[in-house]
């Protein structure tokens, strides 16, 4: 596994300041708690001396990082990966139903982790194998993995200032045929602790939606995140009275859609295996080209699926 080094004289214009602010701004590259942990481990000195983060840094030093990468504890595995994009600094990832993203409890292997790790052994220095943001086990689409820790850095900056577009889509019940916003904050719910609700005293919570197609008893959404919330678009669409087809979780139950509907589209609504939701584009800063780039991928067969048949009922 490489070494992180790195060396550089201080300047004028940052002698005097703080040893956590000088390095901060001299390596922007890394997170600030990262750097932190390796003023704290000795990997960071000045001068080739460890100093508090508090210490005052004279003019002319040597700051030299000497620090070995975070080792991700994971088993790698063999496991398919619909890679859309590759280059040095990053992956993007169509992730397909099924798959859940990180290890937890009940999920040690066959993730999307243990995936990323046998296709790029590399990601083992990088927290969390490079993967910055999550989708749920059973929604589909576009994600971004970092390869580096600089390109973490740069994404999770993003993300945390709301500079990365995620556009989903989903199939919702009822009939929805305007935008709309839904602003309300999210927690962990009081009872069933692997679900989230809404909460006064929850976490900020932003969902922007459009109708792309409303049909008698259902609706075809286009859906924008502000924020990236645990299950947001599900229990926000729970919130307004229109959840997800197929999200028992979240009130996706199977409902009889209208008066004498088509017996195949019945049995697609009845049988649909998921929450009706994929993640179809992704945009974002590149973390070393610093240009917007952008990736669609279409919608999967389950969904094109229904919303065929949806049409069908609706001609019919």
């Amino acid at each position: 596994m490489k070494m992180i080094i790195h060396s550089a004289i201080v300047p004028s214009d940052l002698a005097l300041r703080r040893l956590d602010q000088v390095v901060a701004i001299m390596f922007p590259q890394y997170s600030r708690s990262r750097l932190q942990q390796w003023i704290e481990s000795g990997e960071l000195t000045v001068d080739g001396q460890r100093q508090k983060s508090k210490s005052k840094v004279p003019l002319g030093v040597k700051i030299q990082i000497n620090a070995t990468p975070d080792v991700t504890h994971h088993e790698a595995e063999s496991i398919p990966l619909d890679i859309v994009f590759e280059d040095p600094s990053i992956l993007i990832i169509n992730k397909p139903d099924g798959l859940v993203v990180h290890p937890g409890a009940g999920n040690q292997t066959g993730t999307l982790l243990n995936g990323l790790l046998h296709y790029c052994p590399d990601l083992e220095g990088i927290p969390r194998a490079g993967i910055v943001h999550r989708l749920d086990k059973n929604t589909t689409g576009l994600m971004v993995v970092a390869k580096t820790l600089e390109s973490q850095n740069h994404l999770v900056k993003q993300l945390q200032s709301r500079e990365v577009s995620r556009i989903y889509e989903a199939v919702v019940y009822g009939n929805i045929t305007l935008t709309g916003k839904v602003d309300a904050p999210i927690g962990r719910h009081p009872q069933t602790r692997i679900k989230m609700s809404i909460q006064q005293d929850g976490k900020e919570a932003i969902t922007n939606y459009r109708a792309l197609q409303a049909f008698k008893s259902h609706t075809h959404l286009e859906l924008s995140l502000e924020t990236g919330r645990t299950h947001q678009i599900r229990v926000h669409m729970r919130h307004i009275g229109h959840p997800l087809v197929g999200d028992p979780a979240y009130g996706g139950t199977f409902k009889i859609p209208g008066d004498k509907p088509d017996f195949r589209l019945v049995e697609c609504l009845r049988n649909f295996p998921r929450q009706a939701l994929h993640a179809r584009k992704l945009s974002f800063q590149h973390p070393v080209e610093e240009e917007m780039v952008k990736f669609e991928v279409p919608l999967p067969e389950d969904l094109l699926t229904l919303l065929e048949l949806l049409n069908q009922n609706e001609r019919s």
